[in-house]
């Protein structure tokens, strides 16, 4: 990076600035966040509230600083409340010169031409050479916006759009004006890839720029063939989500969540500014969605919009939606098509689309229309939008949680079937569809290369890896004092599917595989049912493979990661259940000895083990995670022993390990005088079943240990950890010894637990077999009945957590809380 960017002014501190300052501070940017001064109201003149005074002068950021700290997980903006000291809040007329001392300016204004304009007129009082410029427009033209500016801070200025909710949308569109220095953009893609988190889109000048222009297409041409074939709009979102490919809140939940106003604000943008749009009417909005932002319908913001929560003539709470034919609330349905439910018995999202498409029913014919109709409008806006194929996939995926884009689901669906289908409906297929229908597809695998079909070439280019400029051979050397040459742009990002084809899998069961990663490092993955991954025997059986095969091989390290959709969610629970169910005992304690001796192989290996966990890591995946010698965690990490919630405790090491972090934390401060408060941290969290919503708040919780890595871009989070695992080989990696020096708190406070506990039943705050699993909590992690301050090894600790899970296995409510877990997916409190 030429110039790193070390310090950011944000102008504007409403929902997006606000939410803009809080994720530069979540990665360790500090801001400045400034709004303006607003009049004194009649009421603050009544109470001798003075316009000098800086807490009226800072009203506006001072406001949304407090909303955003109110905010709760795993939706809250900051993932610790400790990070909002990185940002100062102020006001422009007071603090806009201090705007100097910023590497990155970024405005986030109202939607205001006239006031952006006069915005960048005061950052130009204060602009210096090398400052970086942005609005984050949602659509406004960078020309116009531009117009006032020096020549100088033209070339620095370019549009930075980032999604909504910023801390979770990965998608950061990147827009140039005509005049913008392409390394100064190619900079902060860089930075807002690596350091930032996000997936870089590069778009046109254009209005709605690329993933609302395609996305409010998508939901308006639903509309238009929702109300052709007078369907419901819950029989619609029945039908847009997860069976097109679209996330849950398929098209109108998602318009309630964006807010009817904006939704409708967007629409109108493209339907005013784009009159030689061929769908131009598409984006007119509807009289009758007119009508319900008049009447203030406005979705979630409002608690009503294309839904709203009612009661049923039962008294029973539920879901009404709107009759767009009268305008009226009427009773939600679950609809009923054949095709949609054949969707259900499929696993991938192309699986399910294809099964979609295939039926012969209402549902499947509105499918098909709209995926048809969306395809010819994405190749149509190639090049006015985008110059390719690629960067409109990836906005739909990372700026509407499509599970892939429109030329990614054409290619899916088979674009000769497509091509045919379009011809017997009548309709032009696009010059770009049909000589990619003739090559072969949008994308192909040439060797080992991803390639995508050019548009404006109409032949096969290499897809891009990476926004990043790859310009210094130490992006790394911060990941645990490894410092890493990049040879190959591809060890930026390592993707299991490349490892696959490089013939690089050395081990493989149905539950999980070793590969060799490149540099001497084994990756241990989990691929057990569905992408959840949990803990069964053929993953404990690799794990304890892989001492052997690292050691054969001549590796040096391991990484224990994966690319499913959570790291792990626990245990094998139906196994569990069927053999306390069967009672058979010896099994059950089996299961427990197992994982245990697995995770202390790992622990103690003459090398390095890194875990990589994502997404959720829950029960077995947490204990499985704990015992690496380092974690390199995804910034969404949802951590948490949660065995409780199935009527057991954790057994494969995680009471054990859980607890040695907390007293590691205790003995790390000279001055704390009990061990008692960090062990009842581990006690209330694992008899709450307390989940961490972030990384960082599993460091505050001491999950994590706070030497060890977050990684904000998951994309980059098995080659962070390999490079963790090659910076400890090459700092000189000792291997650990079995733990003899874990200090009990012993028998006086077990009995305080106990007591805490017996309050707890008496207030019915708990039920009876609630404090029989925390009773055992609390003798795990003092160690019981024994004198206080007695020093045990590992294996005691592991002895008791393998007596207690056995003890509850073999109760009946246990075996409930099991199979209710199972049918239900939520906790019995039995």
């Amino acid at each position: 990076m030429s110039k790193q960017i070390k310090k950011v002014a944000v102008l504007g501190s409403g929902v997006m600035g606000c939410a803009i300052a809080c994720h530069l501070a979540n990665c360790g940017i500090p801001s400045l966040m400034l709004d303006i001064v607003l009049p004194l109201s009649d009421e603050e003149k009544a109470k001798g509230v003075k316009k000098t005074d800086p807490a009226f002068r800072n009203k506006l950021s001072a406001g949304a600083m407090a909303v955003a700290l109110k905010a709760k997980q795993p939706m809250a903006p900051l993932y610790v409340k400790s990070s909002a000291a990185l940002i100062q809040i102020g006001n422009f007329e007071d603090d806009m010169e201090k705007i100097a001392d910023c590497d990155w300016v970024i405005e986030v204004v109202k939607e205001d031409m006239k006031i952006k304009q006069g915005v960048f007129k005061q950052v130009a009082k204060y602009w210096k050479p090398g400052m970086i410029v942005t609005s984050n427009t949602s659509g406004l033209p960078i020309t116009e916006m531009s117009k006032d500016m020096p020549a100088e801070m033209k070339k620095h200025f370019f549009v930075t759009h980032f999604f909504n909710p910023v801390r979770h949308m990965k998608l950061l569109e990147i827009i140039p004006g005509e005049l913008t220095d392409k390394k100064i953009m190619d900079r902060m893609a860089e930075f807002g890839e690596r350091v930032l988190g996000k997936g870089i889109v590069y778009g046109k000048d254009t209005p709605n720029f690329v993933a609302n222009r395609i996305g409010m297409y998508a939901i308006m041409k639903t509309i238009a063939h929702m109300e052709a074939m007078e369907l419901r709009i819950d029989e619609i979102d029945a039908i847009a989500g997860p069976p097109m490919g679209r996330p849950k809140s398929a098209a109108f939940r998602t318009a309630d969540l964006v807010g009817l106003d904006t939704f409708c604000h967007v629409s109108m943008s493209v339907y005013n500014l784009c009159p030689n749009d061929e769908e131009r009417d598409v984006f007119n909005v509807p009289a009758w969605i007119n009508e319900m932002v008049k009447k203030g319908w406005l979705g979630n913001k409002s608690k009503q919009g294309f839904y709203k929560k009612g009661k049923g003539p039962d008294g029973k709470k539920m879901f009404e939606v709107v009759d767009y034919k009268t305008g009226e609330y009427i009773p939600s349905i679950k609809p009923d098509f054949a095709s949609v439910k054949g969707t259900k018995k499929k696993d991938t999202p192309a699986e399910k689309v294809k099964a979609l498409l295939a039926g012969d029913d209402k549902a499947s014919a509105f499918a098909w229309k709209v995926l048809r109709d969306v395809t010819i409008y994405a190749c149509n806006r190639i090049p006015e939008i985008a110059d390719d194929v690629v960067n409109i996939d990836n906005a739909m995926k990372w700026g509407f949680a499509w599970d892939a884009g429109p030329f990614e689901t054409a290619d899916a669906i088979g674009l000769k079937d497509i091509v045919k289908r379009m011809k017997d409906d009548g309709v032009a297929v696009p010059e770009l569809l049909d000589k990619a229908a003739k090559a072969g597809g949008f994308y192909k695998k040439v060797g080992l290369k991803k390639m995508y079909f050019c548009a404006k070439d109409l032949k096969y280019k290499e897809a891009p890896l990476t926004a990043l400029t790859l310009n210094e051979d130490n992006l790394v050397a911060r990941l645990q004092g490894a410092i890493a040459t990049v040879a190959d742009p591809a060890s930026l990002k390592i993707k299991i599917a490349d490892l696959k084809d490089r013939g690089n899998e050395l081990e493989k069961n149905a539950g999980a595989s070793i590969y060799d990663m490149g540099d001497g490092v084994a990756l241990l993955e989990f691929h057990s049912y569905k992408g959840m991954n949990p803990i069964d025997a053929d993953i404990i059986a690799m794990m304890m493979k892989t001492i052997d095969v690292v050691q054969e091989k001549g590796f040096s390290g391991v990484v224990v990661g994966n690319e499913g959709t959570n790291f792990s969610v626990g245990a094998n629970l139906l196994m569990l259940l069927m053999e306390s169910r069967n009672k058979n005992w010896a099994n059950v304690e089996m299961a427990s000895k197992t994982f245990q001796d697995a995770n202390m192989l790992l622990k103690y290996a003459p090398f390095p083990v890194v875990t990589a966990p994502f997404q959720m890591v829950l029960g077995g995946g947490c204990e499985a995670t704990l015992h690496g010698d380092a974690i390199c965690a995804a910034a969404e990490t949802y951590i948490g022993l949660v065995e409780v919630g199935v009527g057991v405790i954790p057994a494969g090491g995680g009471c054990k390990e859980y607890l040695v972090r907390n007293l590691e934390a205790a003995l790390a401060n000279p001055h704390v005088p009990s061990l008692f408060p960090f062990v009842r941290r581990a006690f209330e969290n694992i008899a709450m079943a307390k989940v961490c919503m972030n990384a960082y708040e599993a460091i505050e919780n001491n999950i994590f240990r706070p030497t060890d890595h977050v990684t904000v871009n998951r994309d980059y989070l098995l080659s962070d950890a390999k490079q963790m695992v090659l910076g400890m080989v090459k700092a000189g990696y000792t291997p650990k010894s079995p733990r003899k020096d874990i200090r009990m708190i012993g028998s006086q406070y077990y009995a305080a637990f106990k007591n805490a506990v017996w309050t707890m039943r008496q207030g019915n705050y708990i039920s009876e077999h609630d404090a029989l699993i925390t009773d055992w909590v609390a003798k795990i992690l003092t160690g019981g009945d024994i004198p206080g301050s007695s020093v045990v090894d590992e294996q005691y600790v592991l002895d008791l957590e393998r007596e207690a899970f056995v003890s509850l296995c073999g109760t009946e409510k246990t075996q409930d809380r099991m199979q209710y877990m199972l049918q239900n997916n939520k906790p019995l409190r039995n």
